[in-house]
């Protein structure tokens, strides 16, 4: 019906048309349209209602009138009524009966203005109608002029994308790694943020080009080691490696060795290689990683206070006549002169700085980093606020540099500077002129990017660029260290890029080296001495002359406020004339890769970003391959190849499917572990990288490769060596193998011992027991572990690897073809089903989860808990078809009721259903239960029926009696030393079934899940005390240097995408000591860190990486296992400087070695590698509390060895210094002679200090205020008191304020610059010993800084306790 009634409209529209084609229009009906407010609704009315049939009768009316001619006739009388008619009409027209009566060309026009009214009448459909239709047109309109402008945008956006593509290395194919990827994701970006984008790729182009360069070096260095690698054995001599250095560097330029680093210095030398008094005592500046780093930094704050002076001086003279015309003519100017602006500013900044520095600091990261000054504020900043959004006050900066107004009594300038030292009174120091090359980065790189044009039109770039970046650098000599700016800032003396115009120059003269260099050997010394010289002053004078005057000119403009222009004026001027003094062949510092623009520069700055300039597609002129070659250098590693062979091996194939297994564990794969004597290829091409740096040239590359083919060659007998090792290396790894593969099959229900009677049972069975005997003797020589009376001498897989090593040994015969032999007879005598091994397969699975959640868990227990249970549960299901439920006790201190017993029983962790009854709960002595016999006698206990046993504590008191029936097992936890730590118990009370033993399998699979957990449960622990050690010694190194901006920490743990291995972040401690612990550590991967590939650089080689990113050097460190594998990394971000100075590398050396030792030792003690060895008395409070002082304590032992080795000369030197004559250099060639008085108190203090803790009943009378009273107890004896003395002792009578008074007024820099190996040594022995005894007497518990895990959780809602000392 519907579809009928749209046929008739359909229709009835047709012929509307044609009626309408037919009947021409009468536009005289448009006279009715009018909008006017008034008449508009009545005009619509009518028009729609009235008119239309009115219109026509009228029209009817008057032909009948004209046809009866009554307007001619209007006296002769008629029946015709108009009135009547018009009426007749209107009846018989009416609407409402005719249909469709008709329509004229009037009557159409008529309605198409009814309909045009009706719009314009308020309220009506039509109205709201055409509202909706106007607002739906607007829309429309809007979406088309939107729509054309995407298109435009899009377009303008590809264009700029096909631009920057260009900026990328392309790779023959024309692709760039992540062109497509960004393509599809900058379609609905803001302008702003698009104009963002491109700024960053144009900077991280620079970046990718960088990335691109060292991997076709590394690709260098690898063909070098397969060159050098004649004996195919994949190994490098590393001492002879070293030499080859050692002579390249020493043959090398003076220009190419300022870039290179120098291979007698760590990194590129172990700890272990370096004598003690040379590491502790050596401070000669020369022999920095950098040749002459710290001179020529002290050169160019000279050179550059000079420049100040000269130009403060000229800048007074030009502003005095245009102040004399400010000034009004019934005015005179001040006679009084304006005071140095040097003077007063230093004489501020030292009277804001405090001269005293707390002992506790020397420790706890406390004291000098303090700011004292409450009129600037103190400095209160977030953990994780960036490095680049902190800026301080000159009070600020002096505050963190406490000691840096005693330091300059012993620095002294150049007796040349003689007009610096008119205009300043006080003596610069050394740090506080190494601060003044702070700048404003963000403001450097605009002031590059507003003369961008002008350098490429002028020939003489370099004097302009230089002056231009002088007037962005504000405060650096005045503001003694105020360093605000988005570019990221630095602190201390060490925050300054040290000589980056020398840096650059040099660069660029070594890029103009010839050519043939590469080929005809390492460079020599062509270059002479005078130009050296000569290149160096002109560097000096340039480089550090832009940083002092901008930054006088800045100040001098907040100070007179002075308007822009004039300062453009003297701007202008500067220019003209540094371009008088600077060379013009000075490569622009600019050109470094660590520039970089702030983040809010315009699309101008943008434009004139140097970084977004075009670039050739070509590195030095070499083409790039378009690979990444250095992702390929990982070959399978020597398990890997061992595990195929045994997998060829028909006689091993039971094994097979074990050895499989072991494989699929071994999850953290591609590490090297570091070895003193060989270099594999990873760290032999990072070696050389470290050694060349990031910015040198590839041409110096290129010659040390080439002095390496000519120079590196092996002897016969050295390559027979060599195979001979690699061949023993070999063997070794396919015996673990076998005798692994051979214990788990022998290890059938999981428990992780073998009974050594049943091994020998079968052993004596070999060769039908013709090898008895032999066997026999093996015994002699292993040391099994002791038990309690009466117990089965049970072999842990490492113990019977090793006595089935003793016994083969003592076999005759090839001991490759023995233990082939004894491997193949012991697996054929061991019968095991099909069912068996399944069941094994699955056991084994569910325990290296427990293992992999101590991996991955950071330092929560929670995980581990978690899979432990689980494990439980699972194995209970599928192999005992019982419903289990488990709990873990750990043992702690009675310490609240010691009446109860020494120690109690904490359910620290259970089964969900558990929980409530059980969870946090302690079991006491005097209470029912066998955990304690358990924990006595170290052996499970299996109680079949817990209703009948009348020694069973139910938690769960509501249980009925009538419900007590099930099994009940508790099994001992032991550490690696066999020492019970907590108990495992597991129970079959909520188990349905009658019959709910259990059986023999399983409580063997239960002790093997025990032993698991303790390894897991130590290892989380382990982790936590080195976490715990690294705090402490980060808050130490920051306590004594201001160079470092932040120290991030990083642990290695299994990925579980397949990869090798991930790092996990777990804390970062910034400059001011403060550190921030992630509660929930975040992981980054090799994939997503293509910038930061240098922190796996650092662990897949295990050795210390130098490298830049971002415009921030870093230097990152392994933390190392006792298999000298990376288990760790320290990245120490140093900000914007090249380097460290050497006060401060020296420093970093010391913090990185302690805590390598420390993480020696506790992995030692942990693993049971070694025993625990407390030094000091204070270690036996606790594992946690020795775990905060084990760096103090470290430190403590080797100052003890130091002091050992010092001889009686080397005091009576001391005693000597105040009578020795001023031309005497020995102890200290820096030292003048208006510096000796300080240098002589610093000796007596020291010294003093030392004496009042060997003589602890020494009189504080008048009489030893006499120097000469004191030299009687510097004697023989005075080094063995010191190296014996523990400060944590009961029993001490120490002095301990008047030893602070003499040694807190001494800051580190001044021991430093004095020089001497003792005064070094017992500066430190001191401040270590007063941490000690403050931390000791004030009775601080010093729990482990780390976040706790929430509380919801039911397996780690009870904080561990420390274990108990044992006898």
């Amino acid at each position: 019906m519907q579809q009928n009634v749209l046929e008739k409209d359909s229709l009835k529209k047709e012929q509307e048309k044609k009626t309408a084609k037919n009947l021409p229009r009468d536009d005289l009906a448009k006279n009715w349209f009018n909008i006017e407010s008034m008449t508009l609704s009545p005009r619509a009315y009518l028009l729609d209602k009235l008119l239309p049939t009115l219109i026509p009768g009228v029209e009817q009316m008057l032909m009948q009138v004209e046809k009866k001619k009554l307007l001619s006739r209007a006296d002769i009388p008629t029946k015709f009524d108009p009135i009547n008619y018009l009426g007749e009409y209107l009846m018989r027209n009416n609407t409402h009966y005719i249909k469709d009566p008709g329509m004229s060309g009037y009557q159409r026009v008529m309605k198409e203005v009814t309909e045009k009214l009706k719009i314009h009448v308020p309220g009506t459909i039509s109205n709201r109608v055409s509202i909706m239709k106007e607002k739906v047109k607007q829309k429309r309109e809007q979406r088309e002029y939107i729509s054309t402008v995407k298109v435009k945008v899009a377009t303008m956006r590809k264009q700029a994308l096909e631009e920057q593509f260009s900026e990328w290395i392309l790779n023959p194919s024309g692709m760039i790694p992540i062109v497509v990827y960004i393509s599809s994701h900058v379609a609905n970006l803001k302008s702003e943020v698009f104009e963002k984008l491109i700024k960053h790729l144009c900077h991280y182009a620079e970046g990718f080009r960088e990335i691109i360069k060292t991997d076709m070096r590394r690709q260098m260095f690898a063909e070098l080691f397969l060159h050098c690698d004649s004996g195919k054995v994949k190994a490098l001599d590393r001492q002879r490696t070293l030499a080859l250095l050692e002579t390249f560097y020493d043959q090398s330029s003076q220009a190419t060795r300022s870039l290179l680093r120098n291979p007698r210095q760590w990194p590129l030398i172990e700890f272990e290689e370096i004598e003690l008094p040379e590491f502790w005592g050596d401070m000669d500046i020369k022999k920095h990683i950098y040749e002459d780093f710290d001179e020529v930094l002290l050169k160019m704050n000279e050179l550059m206070a000079e420049k100040l002076a000269s130009k403060l001086q000229e800048n007074e003279d030009e502003n005095l006549p245009q102040q004399q015309r400010e000034t009004s003519p019934d005015q005179e100017p001040s006679p009084e002169p304006s005071p140095e602006p040097g003077t007063s500013e230093q004489r501020a900044s030292k009277e804001q700085r405090p001269h005293k520095k707390s002992l506790t600091g020397q420790g706890q990261g406390k004291g000098s980093r303090k700011s004292s000054n409450s009129g600037q504020g103190s400095r209160k900043t977030s953990v994780a606020e960036p490095r680049s959004r902190r800026g301080g006050s000159v009070a600020e900066q002096g505050s963190r540099r406490s000691s840096a107004d005693e330091q300059e009594p012993q620095t002294g300038q150049d007796q040349n500077s003689d007009s610096v030292s008119e205009q300043e009174p006080h003596r610069w120091s050394v740090i506080e002129e190494e601060g003044s090359q702070r700048g404003s980065i963000s403001e450097l790189a605009q002031r590059r990017a507003s003369m961008a044009e002008q350098r490429k039109r002028s020939s003489v770039d370099t004097g302009s660029r230089r002056s231009s970046e002088a007037g962005s650098r504000k405060g650096s000599l005045i503001d003694q260290g105020q360093h605000k700016g988005t570019g990221g800032e630095r602190k201390g003396s060490a925050g300054l890029r040290t000589s980056t115009s020398e840096y650059e120059t040099l660069k660029e003269s070594i890029i103009e080296e010839p050519q043939y260099e590469s080929e005809q050997g390492p460079p020599t010394d062509t270059m002479p001495e005078e130009e050296d010289a000569d290149s160096t002053s002109q560097l000096e004078e340039s480089g550090t002359l832009k940083e002092s005057e901008s930054s006088k000119f800045d100040k001098m403009e907040s100070q007179e406020e002075k308007p822009l222009p004039t300062i453009k004026e003297e701007q202008a001027a500067m220019d003209s004339q540094q371009h008088e003094e600077v060379p013009a062949n000075i490569k622009k510092p600019g050109s470094s890769k660590k520039d970089h623009l702030p983040v809010g520069a315009s699309k101008k700055d943008l434009e004139k970003d140097k970084a977004c300039e075009p670039k050739p597609q070509h590195i030095e002129g070499k083409s790039w391959s378009g690979e990444f070659l250095g992702c390929d250098w990982k070959t399978q590693s020597e398990d890997e190849e061992q595990a195929k062979l045994i997998y060829g091996d028909s006689r091993f194939t039971d094994l097979h499917a074990i050895v499989r297994n072991i494989q699929s564990y071994k999850e953290i794969k591609g590490r090297s572990a570091f070895d003193g004597v060989s270099l594999n290829l990873l760290q032999f091409v990072q070696l050389l990288e470290t050694f060349v740096g990031e910015d040198t040239p590839l041409s110096v590359s290129q010659s040390l490769a080439s002095f390496f083919q000519k120079k590196y060659f092996e002897t016969k007998q050295e390559k027979m060596k060599a195979l001979e090792q690699a061949r023993q290396n070999a063997f070794q790894v396919r015996r673990v193998l076998l005798l692994e593969a051979l214990f788990q099959k022998w290890d059938n229900d999981s428990s992780g011992f073998l009974s050594l009677n049943e091994v020998d049972d079968l052993l004596y069975t070999y060769k039908e027991g013709m090898e008895r005997e032999s066997m026999k003797k093996a015994k002699l020589h292993i040391q099994f572990p002791k038990l309690h009376p009466g117990h089965e001498i049970k072999l842990s897989s490492e113990q019977f690897q090793k006595y089935i090593e003793l016994v083969v040994s003592e076999l005759r015969g090839n001991e490759d073809q023995v233990l082939d032999s004894v491997v193949e007879f012991l697996m054929s005598s061991l019968e095991r089903s099909h069912t068996e091994g399944l069941r094994n397969c699955a056991r084994r699975k569910w325990l290296h989860q427990i293992q992999h959640a101590a991996e991955t868990s950071g330092v929560s227990l929670e995980p581990v808990y978690a899979e432990t249970f689980r494990a439980l549960t699972q194995d209970a299901e599928a192999h005992g078809n019982k419903k289990i439920s488990a709990h873990i006790s750990l043992l702690e201190e009675n310490l609240l009721l010691p009446e109860r017993g020494d120690v109690l029983l904490r359910n620290v962790a259970c089964t969900l259903d558990d929980a409530p009854f059980v969870l946090n709960k302690v079991l006491y002595r005097d209470m029912k239960g066998i955990s304690f016999t358990v924990v006595d006698e170290g052996k499970p206990i299996h109680v079949p029926q817990v209703q009948h046993h009348g020694n069973i504590f139910f938690w769960n008191s509501s249980r009925r009696k009538s419900e007590r029936h099930g099994s009940f097992l508790a099994l001992p936890l032991q550490d690696a030393y066999m020492r019970i730590f907590g108990v495992l118990a597991i129970d079959t009370l909520r188990d349905p079934h009658e019959i709910n033993i259990f059986l023999h399998h399983e409580i063997k699979f239960y002790q093997g899940v025990a032993k698991v957990f303790s390894t897991a449960y130590h290892h989380v622990h382990s982790r936590e005390h080195i976490l715990h050690t690294v705090i402490t010694g980060i808050r130490w190194l920051f306590s004594i240097t201001s160079g470092i901006a932040s120290i991030t920490t990083y642990f290695i743990e299994p990925s579980s995408e397949q990869e090798d291995y991930v790092l996990r972040k777990m804390m970062v401690t910034e400059y001011l000591g403060l550190t921030e612990i992630y509660t929930e550590p975040p992981t980054i991967s090799r994939k997503s860190s293509i910038f930061r590939d240098f922190l796996f650089k650092c662990t897949d080689t295990s050795e210390v990486i130098l490298a830049s990113t971002s415009g921030e050097t870093h230097i990152v460190i392994p933390l190392r296992q006792r298999t000298r594998e990376a288990m760790g990394v320290l990245d120490v971000n140093i900000g914007q400087a090249r380097m460290l100075i050497y006060q401060e590398y020296k420093d970093l050396q010391k913090m990185t070695k302690m805590i390598q030792n420390v993480c020696n030792e506790i992995l030692g003690e942990f693993s049971g590698e070694i025993n625990k060895n407390e030094v000091i008395e204070m270690e036996k409070a606790g594992e946690v509390t020795r775990a905060g002082i084990l760096f103090f304590r470290v430190m403590l032992q080797e100052l003890r060895e130091c002091l050992q080795l010092l001889t009686s000369m080397d005091f009576v030197a001391l005693l000597l210094y105040e009578h020795r004559p001023r031309e005497d250099v020995t102890l200290s060639p820096d030292v003048s002679s208006q510096d000796t008085d300080a240098n002589v108190a610093l000796v007596h203090d020291i010294l003093k200090g030392s004496i009042l803790f060997s003589q602890q009943v020494i009189e504080t009378s008048s009489d030893l205020k006499e120097w000469e009273k004191w030299k009687f107890y510097i004697n023989k004896y005075l080094v063995e008191d010191l190296c014996v003395f523990d400060p944590t002792a009961i029993n001490l009578n120490i002095n301990v304020q008047l030893v602070m008074d003499y040694v807190q007024d001494h800051s580190r820099t001044e021991v430093w610059k004095f020089g001497n190996l003792v005064i070094e040594i017992l500066y430190h022995w001191l401040h270590i010993n007063l941490t000690l005894m403050e931390l000791n007497q004030q009775n601080r518990s010093i729990l482990p800084p780390l976040p706790k895990k929430s509380d919801t959780s039911v397996h780690t809602t009870v904080t561990e306790k420390s274990l108990p000392e044992e006898s």
